[in-house]
């Protein structure tokens, strides 16, 4: 059977993710979605439009969609909305989870690996954050959550874009592109967002199409076209890219960095590597990706990881263009050098 896709829908307080939950559990766009809503002291969209009266704290909408509120464990809720599918009480094809405002998207995300009858059933999507257009930088400065929340981000929206100057706009992305580069960005205003935008992202999907890499920076691509492809130089390519599209002035705990190499690894020395910095680093990395180059493989390896969770699978034949690895890693004070430098010396001889 197959298992049935999850959004985490997540952002800093105030950002707009009610209004968008309204805006999907009210549409009329035929598809048949389980909202579940963590009540933990935000508007919840039942005061605006769900039963006040109801006891239970499943709520049938008429398009179609079913809201769930929960004040415990996630991992309950899901087996509980699983059994009543099961038994065809309610029909759903896939879910969609409100984080609360002030929630680290982490644990919620490892839900999905580390519970095996939630893995049985459901499937992580994407992480989609919603960011405040008026409020947002000061949000990022002041709390550390809402860093989180863009770090694991594979979608981000910008919401409130008709408040404030492009200016504004403009400055807010390129510190967001600065702090998650792999995640795509989109300015919307009054939670209006086309449900495709939202749902089968594959973000977490391995074998996904892998130009989901979003482009892997090709800005950066672009910014080093002529220095041909010196790894060495290649390494800290993001930064200059984000010199490039402006110095925003500050210094987010959570930021990223890329590696890239046309040398291919040594698997057994990188396996050993990456087994050392997940148990050293591994709460601090949120997120990393990659397309590997692996030595003695004539097919792409693709990797993928939330914190200590790790995992990599082979992907198509290289076909005409060049052999190269890239990766990006997102996580709070990493210490890039370090592994960078460790990286480097997996490089098969």
């Amino acid at each position: 059977m197959a298992l049935i896709p999850v959004t985490i829908l997540t952002g800093f307080l105030g950002s707009g993710k009610t209004t968008l939950l309204k805006h999907i559990l009210t549409e009329q766009h035929g598809k048949k979605i389980a909202v579940i809503e963590n009540e933990f002291g935000e508007e919840n969209i039942d005061n605006d439009i769900l039963v006040q009266d109801s006891q239970e704290n499943i709520v049938q909408m008429s398009n179609g969609c079913i809201c769930c509120t929960i004040r415990g464990d996630l991992v309950e809720a899901l087996n509980a909305l699983w059994e009543q599918r099961k038994d065809k009480k309610i029909s759903f094809e896939r879910v969609v989870i409100e984080t609360t405002g002030v929630a680290n998207p982490g644990p919620v995300a490892q839900t999905f690996f580390m519970d095996d009858d939630v893995a049985d059933h459901y499937v992580l999507d994407a992480v989609v954050t919603l960011v405040d257009a008026k409020h947002g930088q000061q949000q990022l400065t002041e709390h550390e959550e809402a860093q989180r929340q863009v770090g694991f981000a594979d979608q981000i929206f910008i919401t409130k874009t008709d408040l404030v100057s492009e200016a504004e706009v403009e400055a807010l992305r390129n510190r967001l592109m600065h702090m998650n580069p792999r995640a795509p960005i989109q300015g919307i205003s009054k939670g209006v967002v086309p449900l495709d935008a939202v749902l089968d992202l594959k973000g977490f999907n391995l074998n996904a199409k892998l130009d989901i890499d979003p482009h892997f920076l090709e800005q950066e691509d672009h910014d080093h076209a002529d220095c041909g492809h010196d790894h060495s130089h290649d390494t800290h390519g993001h930064d200059h890219a984000h010199d490039h599209h402006g110095h925003t002035g500050h210094t987010d705990r959570i930021q990223s960095f890329v590696f890239r190499s046309d040398k291919p690894f040594d698997h057994k020395k990188l396996e050993d590597f990456l087994g050392g910095i997940l148990e050293v680093f591994g709460e601090k990395m949120l997120r990393y990706k990659g397309v590997l180059y692996v030595k003695g493989s004539n097919r792409k390896v693709v990797f993928q990881g939330v914190h200590q969770m790790m995992g990599s699978d082979l992907a198509g034949p290289w076909g005409a263009e060049p052999k190269k690895t890239r990766m990006v890693f997102i996580g709070i004070d990493l210490p890039k050098d370090t592994l960078l430098a460790g990286l480097e010396g997996c490089l098969a001889g």
